[in-house]
């Protein structure tokens, strides 16, 4: 079993924990609907990245005509 060798104090623990903070989300506006949407992710109020519609809305996709 291991067996520290010197006790780290909090000073020393606490500096090698600087680096492991959360940082805030970093949110930009979408071109199509205006919404705010996380980078390089698909806008999860219009369904469109870079330009392109990628994922229809249950708005828009008619379940009558899909299930013909």
């Amino acid at each position: 079993m291991a067996v520290q060798q010197n006790r780290v104090t909090r000073s020393r623990r606490n500096m090698r924990r600087a680096h492991d903070a959360l940082v805030a989300a970093n949110p930009n506006e979408c071109p199509n609907c205006g919404e705010l949407k996380r980078p390089h992710h698909v806008c999860p109020s219009c369904g469109h990245y870079n330009d392109r519609e990628v994922v229809a809305q249950s708005g828009d996709v008619d379940l009558e005509d899909d299930a013909a």
